[in-house]
C-alpha cells in the first residue's frame, strides 16, 4: 500500500496572494526576492533538485516572472502547482490545518501595539490571574518584539528577578522566554499551560514556551520549545487517518501544531538537520497507507523573521541536497509533497509573516511528470489529493488535485 511525505518548507511562498494588500505585505514574494538577492550578490542559488520538482515554475505561475538568476525551464519530473490560502490569517497553525483539510473561518485574537513602549500590550486582569496561578510576581518586557533580541536585552533581569520575559508578534500568539537553569523548563512548560487556559478567552492561538541558556552576553535559544495550540475546529485528514487505523508520524513541531490531534508517533526535531534526520526515521517506520508530516521551522524562525536572505538561501540550498536521500528511502508507489504554511519574506519590511501563495509539488513514481496543476483556491487541496492517494474519506474541505499515472521515473530528476 501506498504511503505519503509531506514536507512545509515552513514560510516559504512564492509571492504576494489576492488579498495581500489587507495585510500590508501586496508584493511580498518568499523564494523570489531570495533569488533576486542571491543574484544582485553574485551568490549562485543552487537548488537542483528543488527546480526539478517545480518550485520555479510554481513561482512563475504566482508572479508571472521566472525567478531572477536560475536555470530557465528545466525539465520538471513532478507535477506542480500553486495555492491560495482561504483562512482569515496567515499564521502557522491556519496554513497547516488548511492543508490538512481545515480552513480557518475566524478571526483569531491579537496583541494590539500600544505606541506607549513602557506600557503593556497584555490585558492587566488577564496577566494577573496568570500572575496569582502561578505564583509569580511580574513579568518583563510585555510588548510585541523578536525572541532573540528580548532574551539579548532581558535575560540579566529575568535572572536576577526569576520573572518570565513575555512578548508578541503580529500573529496570535503569546511568547513565554525563561532560562532552563534558572528558571527551569518544566517551570516554563507549567505556566505555559496556565496562560493558555486564560488567554483562550480572547482567542489567541499558541502559548510558545521560548527556553533559552548561555550566560549574561551571551544569552541563545536552545532546545525545548514547545507551543501550545487551540485544537483544530473539526477533523483534518490527521483524525482521518487515524480513525482508520493508519500511522501519522508527525515530525518537528506538528503535534504541537495540530494540540496531539491525529498523531500516533512523534518524533521531535530542534532544527531543520534534526527535522530531516528524524523524517527518515519515520519514514523507515511508518507502516503502509500511513502520512509522514513534517515541518522544516529554520526558513521561517532563523531566516525568514530575522530578515536573512543569505541565511535562508544556505537552508533552501541545505534541503536540496538533502532531498536525493529522502527519495533513495522512498517505496516506489510512496508519493512525496513539498508545499509551504503562508510566506515570510526576508527582504521585507517588519519581522512578521506575509501574506502569500505556496508551492504545491508532489513527486514519485506514480506521480505524471511536469503536469502543470495551475493556481488552486485553497490550501485544502492537498489534504483532499492525499486522503485520495491513501484512499480514506476526504476531510469536509478540498478538492482533489492529482490523478496518479503509473510509470513516471521521478527518481532520475533528483542530483547528488
Amino acid at each position: 500500500m501506498t504511503r505519503a511525505i509531506v514536507i512545509v518548507l515552513d514560510s516559504l511562498g512564492i509571492g504576494s496572494a489576492p488579498d495581500a494588500e489587507r495585510f500590508g505585505d501586496a508584493g511580498a514574494d518568499t523564494f523570489g526576492h531570495i533569488a533576486t538577492w542571491c543574484a544582485e550578490h553574485r551568490r549562485p542559488l543552487r537548488l537542483p533538485n528543488l527546480l526539478a520538482l517545480g518550485l520555479a515554475h510554481a513561482s512563475r505561475r504566482a508572479t508571472g516572472r521566472w525567478p531572477q538568476g536560475l536555470v530557465t525551464d528545466p525539465p520538471v519530473c513532478g507535477a506542480y502547482g500553486v495555492a491560495r490560502e482561504t483562512s482569515l490569517g496567515k499564521d502557522t497553525p491556519s496554513g497547516h490545518w488548511e492543508l490538512m483539510g481545515c480552513p480557518v473561518p475566524f478571526e483569531w485574537g491579537y496583541f494590539a501595539r500600544n505606541p506607549d513602549l513602557t506600557a503593556s500590550v497584555f490585558p492587566p486582569d488577564l496577566m494577573q490571574r496568570w500572575y496569582s496561578i502561578c505564583g509569580i510576581e511580574s513579568s518583563l518586557f510585555n510588548q510585541h518584539g523578536s525572541g532573540t533580541d528580548v532574551i539579548r536585552d532581558f535575560g540579566d533581569a529575568h535572572v536576577l528577578s526569576g520573572f518570565p520575559i513575555c512578548y508578541t508578534s503580529s500573529d496570535s500568539v503569546f511568547q513565554i522566554a525563561a532560562h532552563v537553569e534558572h528558571f527551569g523548563l518544566e517551570r516554563l512548560y507549567e505556566i505555559c499551560r496556565a496562560a493558555k487556559a486564560i488567554f483562550d478567552e480572547m482567542g489567541i492561538a499558541r502559548v510558545i514556551a521560548r527556553p533559552f541558556h548561555g550566560v549574561s552576553g551571551n544569552f541563545g535559544r536552545c532546545a525545548g520549545r514547545k507551543d501550545f495550540t487551540t485544537p483544530p475546529p473539526h477533523d483534518t485528514l490527521l483524525d482521518i487517518l487515524r480513525d482508520a487505523g493508519r500511522e501519522v508520524h508527525a515530525v518537528g513541531k506538528i503535534s504541537d501544531i495540530f494540540a496531539g490531534w491525529g498523531i500516533t508517533h512523534h518524533h521531535p526535531g530542534a532544527d531543520n538537520g534534526s527535522c530531516c534526520s528524524q523524517t527518515l526515521n519515520a519514514l523507515e517506520q511508518c507502516g503502509d497507507g500511513g502520512l509522514v508530516f513534517t515541518n522544516l521551522l529554520d526558513f521561517d524562525t532563523m531566516y525568514g523573521h530575522r530578515r536573512d536572505p543569505e541565511g535562508y538561501a544556505d537552508a533552501l540550498e541545505a534541503f536540496d541536497r538533502f532531498l536525493p536521500q529522502l527519495q533513495s528511502r522512498m517505496r516506489a508507489d510512496d508519493m512525496l509533497v513539498l508545499t509551504a504554511d503562508h510566506g515570510c519574506d526576508p527582504t521585507w519590511a517588519g519581522s512578521d509573516h506575509t501574506r502569500e501563495y505556496v508551492p504545491i509539488l508532489f513527486s514519485g513514481h506514480s506521480i505524471e511528470p511536469a503536469m502543470d496543476l495551475g493556481v488552486r483556491e485553497t490550501f485544502a487541496d492537498v489534504a483532499a489529493t492525499l486522503a485520495s492517494f491513501l484512499s480514506v474519506h476526504r476531510p469536509l474541505f478540498g478538492r482533489p488535485i492529482v490523478s496518479p499515472i503509473v510509470g513516471s521515473t521521478a527518481s532520475e530528476c533528483f542530483f547528488v
